[in-house]
Order: C-alpha cells, then sequence, then structure tokens
C-alpha cells in the first residue's frame, strides 16, 4: 500500500524531525519534541482541554500514544506535585501545537524537558481534528511514533512496526505497572490554606487498595475517607489481604486487557467480595469485579478518554460529568443475575457502573478522583466508606441476635 500523508495543521520544518505512521500506511509529519525515541502502540485521542500532566502520568495509558484534540493544552509547565505516576507508562504525545513558554507560579519545568527525562517523544504540528475524525471513524489505529532531530528515518521499518504489534486486546499490562511491594499510603487531598497535601487522619477506617497501575489521586481520595490505606501489588492473594484485616478493599484502575489481569486476579476478589468485605471497584477494578461474578469484557472501537463524558445514575436519573480513560467495557448482555447496572453512558449507552445485589460490591467505570476533571462524581468515596460503616452495623447486629 503506498502511503498517504494528512495536510498538518502548522508548518513543519523543511526536515520534519517526528513522523506518526498509522497502521493503514497513513504518514504524519511533524515537530519532534519530548525525547528521541521510536515508541510503537495504539493511537488514542483525549478530549480533556487541561490537565495535560496528569493525563500523561495516568498508568492506565500503558501502550499508548496519547492525542491531544485541545489545539493549546495550555502553557502551566510541568511540576512534580501533578503526577499520577512516579513512572509514567503512556508511550508518547501527538499535539497541534506546542505550548508557549509555561506561565504558572508551580512550574519547575517546561513540558519538553519533562518529556525528555521521562524518555516520552511528542510530535506537534498535527492536524489533531482529522486525527481524532479518523479514530472516531475507523477506531483506534496501532500506530508508531519516530522523534529524531537530525529528521533521519527508516521509512520502511516504520511503516512494518505498527503491522507487527499485537496490539492492546490480550495484553496484561496492570502487573507491569503495579506496586513492588505493599506499603501504607499516607496523603490525603490538597490543602489550599496551606498549598499541601494533607496527611491522613490515623483514626477511621482501614482500606485495603489493590494496585492495578492506581492514579495517585484515587489514594488521596481513600485518605480522606479512611483512617489507614495499605497499598498491594495487583497479584495479592485473598489470604493475605484479609489478613491485613481490612474494614474495605479497593480495585484501581489500570491499563491493559482486564480479561487477562482477571485470570489471576478474579478468584481472589471473588473471595474477598464472597467474605462479606464492602468492595469499591474503579475503571480496571469495575471490569474486573464484572469478570469475577462471571460477566465478559470486550475491546471498545476508540474508548473513552476525556473530562467531559455524561453518565446517568439509572436509580435517581441523575447527570453527572464525569473524567473517564478506557478502552474496554463490560458486555451488559453477559450479566449475571445478581450484578445490576447502575449506570449508563449517554454517549453510547454502554455499562458504566455496577451494584451486587446481595454482596457490598458496587464499581464504576468513569474516574471519581478527577484529576484532569470534574468532580461530580467524588461523593463515590465517600458512599464507600458509607457502606463500610453499615456493613460493620449489620455485623455488629447479628452478633448480637
Amino acid at each position: 500500500m503506498k502511503p498517504t500523508s494528512f495536510d498538518i495543521f502548522q508548518p513543519t520544518p523543511e526536515k520534519p524531525t517526528a513522523l506518526l505512521i498509522l497502521d493503514d500506511n497513513t504518514i504524519l509529519q511533524g515537530q519532534g519534541f519530548g525525547a528521541e525515541a521510536i515508541r510503537v502502540g495504539e493511537v488514542c485521542f483525549n478530549t480533556s482541554m487541561t490537565g495535560y500532566q496528569e493525563i500523561i502520568t495516568d498508568l492506565s495509558y500503558a501502550g499508548q500514544i496519547i492525542t491531544f484534540t485541545f489545539p493549546h493544552i495550555g502553557n502551566t509547565g510541568t511540576n512534580s506535585i501533578d503526577m499520577e505516576s512516579a513512572s509514567p507508562a503512556a508511550l508518547g504525545v501527538v499535539l497541534s501545537h506546542l505550548p508557549t513558554p509555561a506561565s504558572n507560579y508551580r512550574a519547575d519545568a517546561p513540558l519538553d524537558q519533562w518529556l525528555k527525562s521521562l524518555n516520552i517523544p511528542g510530535i506537534a504540528g498535527i492536524d489533531t481534528r482529522s486525527l481524532t475524525h479518523r479514530i472516531r471513524d475507523k477506531g483506534a489505529p496501532k500506530g508508531v511514533l519516530a522523534v529524531n532531530y537530525n529528521g533521519e528515518f527508516d521509512i520502511p521499518a516504520l511503516l512494518a512496526m505498527p503491522q507487527n504489534w499485537h496490539g492492546l486486546a490480550g495484553m496484561e499490562l496492570a502487573g507491569q505497572v503495579t506496586s513492588d511491594d505493599t506499603h501504607d499510603w499516607t496523603i490525603a487531598s490538597w490543602n489550599k490554606e496551606n498549598d499541601s497535601y494533607r496527611k491522613i487522619n490515623s483514626d477511621g477506617l482501614h482500606i485495603v487498595s489493590y494496585d492495578y497501575g492506581c492514579k495517585l489521586n484515587i489514594l488521596r481520595c481513600l485518605g480522606d475517607v479512611a483512617g489507614k490505606v495499605t497499598v498491594v501489588p495487583a497479584d495479592t492473594d485473598a489470604d493475605t489481604v484479609m489478613a491485613l484485616r481490612p474494614d474495605g478493599v479497593f480495585l484501581s484502575n489500570g491499563p491493559g486487557d482486564p480479561a487477562e489481569t482477571a485470570r489471576y486476579a478474579s478468584t481472589h476478589i471473588r473471595r474477598i467480595a464472597d467474605s462479606g468485605i464492602p468492595v469499591f471497584g474503579i475503571c480496571i477494578g469495575h471490569q474486573l469485579i464484572a469478570e469475577a461474578f462471571g460477566a465478559k469484557t470486550f475491546k471498545m472501537e476508540r474508548g473513552h478518554r476525556g473530562a467531559n463524558h455524561p453518565v446517568k445514575e439509572l436509580a435517581t436519573g441523575m447527570i453527572e460529568i464525569t473524567s473517564q480513560n478506557h478502552g474496554f467495557a463490560v458486555d451488559p448482555d453477559s450479566l449475571p443475575d445478581d450484578l445490576d447496572i447502575t449506570h449508563i453512558s449517554l454517549f453510547d449507552q454502554s455499562v458504566e457502573g455496577l451494584k451486587h445485589r446481595s454482596l457490598p460490591v458496587f464499581c464504576v467505570q468513569y474516574h471519581p478522583e478527577a484529576s484532569p476533571g470534574p468532580h461530580d462524581a467524588h461523593h463515590l468515596f465517600k458512599r464507600f466508606a458509607q457502606l463500610i460503616s453499615k456493613a460493620q452495623a449489620d455485623r455488629s447486629h447479628h452478633a448480637k441476635a
């Protein structure tokens, strides 16, 4: 197939220093920034207008090259505070325009320098509207992003890379980005008065969080409602978790195919849930709860990624604008009788929330912790704490009966 080329949105150097090549042999030429590197992955798009640092450091983007649809992603620079992981797993960044110089009192480094430090390449000067239309109409393509500041590229070799990459379906990535060991998390949400993060109040609930690629702001939100948060690696068995005597167990977000992660996670999730310990899941945690109770998940054509996704709670009719980042979803036709759909997407009617009919278990596909995005669904962390308190009261009542 003869390579084709998109028109680009802003002038590129006479000799392009970056290429984005899709699996249909489309070649997009642009200006390189960030690390000089070659990365192969799935090309997706995110519609958020702000929060590029939080998006890039979200571990759920492992295996993906992120296209930012908004023409100007901001001039906030980067800092050590707005990180959602210590070691980002996103493969690359695609922009229409490079950011203007950082203009924010919190900025430590410009985007270009920061990406270099993380070994993440970027390309600018791309017609991101055309690229987004292509993803919307044909699905998320495989692609290769190459940055070379001398403008030297082996085009035949690069064209072959997306063809030879297996894709995200069937990839188990949570185990690659999870914590190395069990540890306590001690930080709660941001304190505007002190311009720093709060410390967790040591009095209160003990929540154990499975780390499948957990965003740090999720742990901070758990810290707002708990007295102790313990983080465990993705493959931790149920006996080890229950030996920690948690009041509740949280299942985090994370990357990859949930059906693959479920191969080792489902049995432990089901044992914990069947024991009566309250369980709350977000993103892949939501999908793993579905898998643990016998439902199936599937790869979406283009996924949901952005901070403007409307979700409807079926019981109340309430609409929340949510932050989302997922490329897999729960198959509603596969749900067992003991799982009820609680929320749906108003974009495509896909499953956005589930709850168990008799066990204290619930989950959502979207991100109530935001970071970036709206805080409409932040109340779900309090709902989790209330569910734990109710379960404790019920156990106390039964013990006295």
